[in-house]
């Protein structure tokens, strides 16, 4: 009986163990630890100058196109002034040029004109005296030479006058005109860069986000491309979490996930990112002990759930909701 009794023990004590050693090999967890990230915006001005006026408050949110800051723009402005003047200088070169002469200048080269044209016809009437003159042999060569060279002259100052008037009707030449036209638009860039410039002193938001940050306070000197004002929109706060290398390989970007926050309903994200190093890997060999140490980033976004309230470095729970096969 005692020998029965014995081997009954030893089975129970047996079935006890396996059952405790099946307990020990729980299948793998879908649960990690994380945290939130938020990708921020650093709001800056690619020009130097005094913060003269800031426009938003550390905290406050904004919404896209709002105004965040503007830098003293003094110099800037005169700039833009002094290209408005020079593009109406060329300008109004450009327009002179393709004008012509002044209307009195064109009056002054038709009374000539007309003045020759008088002249011509009275020497043509010498001439054609002195023609029948010389015939008879009364008029003498020289004489008759004179009078056809004097006609013959007025003809071609007739000629010279009408080029002079058609010159001056038809404006500047051709290259002239090119070489104004190039001035301005040559001046035209230089006054939108000097309109650029003093656009770039004033900051607006570039979309809807929380105020994180403001960098400086009014009257500070700002470097150029130094970040006043540190924006976070909602939709780039993100979940970090790191995984062990057990249980890295079975995820891929796009498994669907469920995020836990204290205080808030779950929401509902996607993996978008797995790192392909693992993270704080420890200076040992791989060997199996401790390779359960090796852990791996993955991040995920939000799927179109309410971020508004949230804030970089809450701690949260996540777990895996569906995997890809």
């Amino acid at each position: 009986m005692k020998a029965c009794h014995v081997k009954k023990y030893a089975a129970a004590l047996l079935a006890g163990l396996a059952l405790v050693a099946s307990g020990c090999h729980r299948p793998p967890t879908t649960s990690w630890q994380g945290y939130l990230e938020g990708e921020f915006i650093y709001v800056a001005a690619p020009l130097a100058g005094q913060l003269q006026k800031l426009a938003v408050q550390k905290g406050a949110r904004v919404e896209a196109g709002a105004p965040l800051f503007t830098l003293e723009q003094s110099a800037e402005l005169a700039s833009l002034r002094e290209m408005a003047e020079r593009l109406r200088q060329a300008q109004a070169k450009l327009a002179d040029l393709k004008k012509g002469q002044r209307p009195s200048e064109l009056a002054a080269l038709e009374a000539r004109l007309a003045q020759v044209r008088t002249a011509a016809e009275l020497s043509a009437r010498e001439l054609e005296r002195a023609t029948k003159l010389h015939q008879t042999t009364v008029l003498s060569d020289d004489n008759y030479d004179r009078a056809r060279l004097n006609h013959e002259a007025n003809q071609a100052i007739i000629a010279q006058t009408g080029a002079q008037l058609i010159t001056a009707q038809l404006g500047s030449r051709v290259d002239a005109i090119a070489a104004a036209e190039a001035e301005v638009a040559a001046t035209q860039a230089l006054l939108d860069r000097a309109g650029w410039s003093v656009a770039q002193k004033a900051q607006t938001a570039p979309r809807a986000a929380l105020v994180y940050d403001t960098l400086y306070r009014e009257g500070e000197f700002v470097a150029a491309a130094a970040p006043v004002v540190a924006l976070l929109p909602s939709e780039n706060i993100k979940v970090r979490f790191f995984v062990p290398e057990t249980e890295f390989a079975t995820l891929q970007a796009g498994d669907r996930l469920q995020i836990t926050i204290n205080g808030r309903p779950t929401l509902a994200a996607h993996i978008s990112y797995l790192s392909p190093q693992p993270e704080y890997t420890p200076p040992v060999l791989y060997n199996r002990e401790n390779r359960s140490k090796l852990v791996f980033l993955v991040e995920a976004l939000f799927d179109r759930s309410s971020t508004r309230d949230l804030h970089p470095g809450q701690p949260v729970d996540v777990t895996v909701v569906s995997t890809h096969p």
